[in-house]
């Protein structure tokens, strides 16, 4: 069987070239697979011409163990203030505090890993890492929580971070680019926070 990708000759019933990787099956316009010689497929009955290659399976994500700092913040009294007020100001109230959870954490060189309800998380050495990323995430914990009051007087916010070892999955960006025990830990060292300050490990 000839790859129409790259003309490497391969065993008859490959499915992928063993030069370039791609598919070699022959698949109708509809994604089913048609056995050579076809002219119609036989699952939906789509005219085959030339038969096109199976798309090459996509590459495994790869993941390799970093050294980062991981950050989790979190409103205290958000529950309570939201039941008293309407709720398009509480989804006001919520994107000004995403915003500036952003604004600050890229402003120090952080990227968000994810929101979750009134908390964020935010990771300093993937993908690029700085000697200070421990710095820059305590830096901007103080200014978020500082930074919570302006928003609304009646709320605060506490903070934790920790540093260590986790693994990062490369080439992700946002939810799902870090994991590890390191994760579960910042996440209580933010809890044993009191509200109004940041707990760093």
């Amino acid at each position: 069987m000839i790859c129409a990708a790259c003309g490497a000759e391969n065993r008859a019933g490959a499915k992928f070239c063993l030069e370039c990787g791609a598919g070699l099956s022959l698949v109708c316009p509809n994604g089913h697979p048609v056995a050579a010689g076809a002219r119609f497929c036989d699952e939906c009955g789509a005219s085959i011409s030339a038969g096109t290659p199976a798309p090459s399976a996509p590459p495994a994500p790869s993941a390799e163990r970093r050294h980062v700092s991981v950050l989790f913040a979190d409103l205290v009294g958000f529950t309570t203030a939201s039941e008293q007020r309407d709720s398009e100001d509480t989804r006001e109230l919520l994107s000004a505090y995403f915003d500036t959870c952003r604004r600050l954490i890229e402003r120090y060189g952080g990227t968000v890993e994810k929101f979750i309800g009134d908390a964020v998380m935010a990771v300093w050495g993937t993908p690029a890492a700085n000697e200070d990323d421990a710095e820059r995430a305590v830096r901007t914990a103080l200014d978020l929580v500082a930074a919570v009051p302006e928003l609304d007087p009646a709320l605060s916010a506490r903070a934790g971070v920790l540093t260590g070892e986790v693994a990062v999955t490369l080439g992700a960006g946002g939810q799902g680019m870090v994991a590890g025990d390191l994760v579960n830990s910042a996440a209580g060292v933010q809890s044993a926070a009191e509200r109004g300050t940041v707990f760093v490990g």
